[in-house]
Formats: C-alpha cells, sequence, structure tokens
C-alpha cells in the first residue's frame, strides 16, 4: 500500500494534508520535510534548526505493541531538539485517541498548557481543536514551543496553501494562542 493511503486511512480527513501538499513539501525542502517509511510505519516529519515537528506517525496495526512507535521517536530525540506534534484531543469513546496519549506520555511527552491551537479544516470547513505535545531535552519553555508552531504553520501547514486547496488557510495569529499561566487541566496527567 502507497505510504499516502495508509496515513489516510490512519488519520481523519480534517488532518490531512493532501498527497500533493507532501510531495511538494517533498521535493522542494528536502532539507526541511522527511519521509521515514517502512513496510509498518510512515513517518512524516520537519526538522529545523532548533526543533523537530512530527507531522504524522503511522505505525501498523500488527506491529503496534512491538517497540517499533518508541524506535522511530528515539532517532528523532537523538537529533537533541525539542519535538513537537499535534493530537485531536482524548475522546474516550474513541481508544485510539487515548492510546495515542498514553503511548506519547510514556514517551516523556508534556502536554503544552498555554498554547490553543483552533484551525478550520479546508476540507470539512469545520473548526478543529487540537493540543499541542512536546519533549522538550534541555527544558525549554512553552513560549519557544510556542514560536515553533508558529514557524511549522507558516512553513509547512500553509506551504502553497491557495494552490493546493484552491484557498488560503487561517492567519497564524487566528490559529495559534499563547495564554500564560494558564492553569487547564493536565491532559497527561493520569485521570
Amino acid at each position: 500500500m502507497h505510504w499516502y493511503e495508509k496515513l489516510n486511512q490512519y488519520f481523519p480527513i480534517e488532518e490531512m494534508k493532501s498527497q500533493e501538499h507532501m510531495e511538494a513539501l517533498l521535493k522542494e525542502h528536502p532539507e526541511v520535510y522527511h519521509k521515514d517509511e517502512g513496510q509498518n510505519h510512515v513517518l512524516m516529519y520537519a526538522e529545523f534548526d532548533t526543533f523537530v515537528f512530527i507531522d504524522y506517525l503511522f505505525v501498523s496495526d500488527k506491529t503496534r505493541g512491538q517497540g517499533l512507535g518508541h524506535k522511530l521517536l528515539e532517532k528523532l530525540k537523538q537529533k537533541g531538539k525539542p519535538i513537537i506534534l499535534e493530537v485531536e484531543p482524548v475522546n474516550y469513546e474513541d481508544t485510539d485517541s487515548e492510546k495515542r496519549l498514553r503511548f506519547y506520555k510514556r514517551e516523556g511527552f508534556e502536554h503544552a498548557q498555554s498554547i490553543g491551537y483552533r484551525r478550520r479544516s479546508l476540507a470539512t470547513k469545520e473548526i478543529n481543536e487540537m493540543e499541542i505535545l512536546y519533549w522538550a531535552p534541555h527544558h525549554e519553555s512553552e513560549e519557544k514551543i510556542f514560536d515553533a508552531m508558529k514557524k511549522t504553520y507558516e512553513t509547512i501547514h500553509t506551504f502553497k496553501d491557495v494552490e493546493f486547496y484552491g484557498e488560503s488557510y487561517q492567519p497564524v495569529e487566528e490559529v495559534l494562542t499563547f495564554e500564560e499561566n494558564n492553569s487547564g487541566s493536565d491532559l497527561l496527567k493520569d485521570h
């Protein structure tokens, strides 16, 4: 099965970039946007000077629980930079979202308390709320994580958006917000 089909079957439509979008990033920004693909996984990520952003991480059902996701993350952690990713908020009817959160928690990821992320899907036209998770090897502040997310949004998510989707994504100020001392509930604490 083609790498894009694997991702497309696993991720909700409102979270998927188009295949053309991802292929253009791979071709036009090979120094930043990367694909690590094996028979049982697809990892799409962007590596910048100061951080790594995981765009998509897919591990096939038949190899889940065998440490493949851990190995892929370890490879990224060895770069010694913060790692950031977006996940949909836990939906307790969808055990996948809960398992995903538990997996990242085991891997040392934290939930960014002060970063709000709401974006309109060009595919469904609905507003999507996402959580930002991050792994900070040098205890980087959430402010640094916020700056990294803004850079990701502007260079990866909205790359040639009009060309690929016929319209622009919202400006970054509408999508990402930063609230100091946000005392929201910590999703990664045990319930």
